[in-house]
């Protein structure tokens, strides 16, 4: 019953102050607000450092293939070298 009285009270808050239930400037519309510029910025900031992260990962991983590729040809040279010297 304790449930029911907050949401009607909530509900109530709601209903009596709709304007601070608008939506904000970036999503009513208004994009030449300065909030709306905020929020895109703050969206590019985002993706930025998020590609940035998965540049560098792939980047790592592509770091290790090389270096296992160039230990295996490395290996293979000593193993040629010493079959030779037999």
């Amino acid at each position: 019953m304790k449930v029911f009285r907050k949401m009607a009270l909530a509900a109530a808050m709601a209903w009596s102050w709709p304007t601070s239930l608008f939506a904000c400037a970036a999503c009513y519309g208004r994009s030449n607000d300065p909030l709306a510029h905020g929020m895109n910025w703050g969206i590019l900031t985002l993706l930025f450092i998020v590609v940035m992260m998965l540049t560098s990962i792939a980047t790592f991983f592509f770091f290790l293939i090389r270096r296992e590729a160039a230990m295996q040809e490395e290996k293979m040279a000593e193993e040629n070298l010493s079959g030779a010297k037999i």
